[in-house]
């Protein structure tokens, strides 16, 4: 099967530090794969050169046929890639419901004109509704997220990045900062959102759910990839216990 992303020996340098170390790795259709590894280990910067928050040294980052190197971060998510990041910050002073409709509007808004000749917002709302829906929390749609807690923001910024009709949907510790009941439910939701059709790339420190929902993984350590594989195979990596788990812990425990 051809692969929706391809990533081709990164390389990401600041200055003197290397953060991305000669990393390569294809994400297939439909598949949910964990980037995980210890802190430090590249993950973010990976994910940050995927969309262009930074570019790489040398190496090419491809979304199917497409080299998205040379492209800007707007450009990359309407090619089909959207970010659901850690730190939620959604627009307060609106609903929830707005918030997702803000965003699957993002073709209407992209220019001043265009935004004039569309001011119908019907279309938009319904969406919302969707994927409000889809992330579990449309009941909440006409609250502020000024009143809400974590979990629910977690949700909408999900949601968020859903109503942009991706192809491929990266997601950077979503169940941080949760319970344990909320981790495992929003993992659950997350699985679903796969199992619906949608291709995921999941950083996550929470290795249980890791371990639960994802079908492969990608370990990074100081920039380096140190094994790829299924959960349990590269969980139970030499190098990766060294690495991530002190050498001391077993994927089977």
């Amino acid at each position: 099967m051809k692969p929706l992303l391809s990533v081709n020996n990164v390389t990401v340098r600041f200055g003197g530090l290397t953060a991305i170390d000669d990393v390569s790795f294809e994400v297939k259709p439909g598949e949910l794969l964990g980037l995980i590894g210890p802190n430090g280990a590249g993950k973010t910067t990976m994910m940050r050169a995927i969309v262009g928050v930074v570019r790489p040294t040398r190496g090419s980052v491809m979304l199917e046929d497409l080299a998205l190197n040379s492209l800007s971060i707007d450009a990359r998510i309407r090619a089909g890639l959207a970010l659901s990041q850690q730190l939620v910050k959604p627009f307060r002073e609106i609903t929830i419901q707005d918030n997702v409709a803000f965003a699957a509007g993002s073709r209407k808004t992209r220019t001043p004109s265009a935004a004039l000749c569309h001011v119908n917002r019907q279309g938009e709302r319904e969406q919302a509704l969707k994927e409000l829906g889809k992330v579990g929390i449309a009941a909440f749609a006409q609250q502020s997220p000024k009143t809400q807690p974590l979990g629910i923001l977690k949700r909408l910024e999900m949601a968020r990045a859903l109503a942009l009709k991706p192809k491929l949907l990266l997601l950077d510790e979503p169940l941080a900062g949760l319970n344990s009941k909320e981790a495992s439910a929003l993992a659950d939701t997350i699985a679903d959102i796969n199992r619906q059709g949608m291709t995921i790339i999941l950083i996550e420190h929470n290795l249980s759910e890791i371990m639960r929902i994802c079908q492969r993984l990608v370990v990074l350590d100081n920039g380096k990839k140190i094994a790829e594989g299924l959960p349990r195979d590269a969980m139970n990596d030499p190098g990766v216990r060294l690495a991530y788990l002190g050498g001391e812990a077993d994927a089977s425990d």
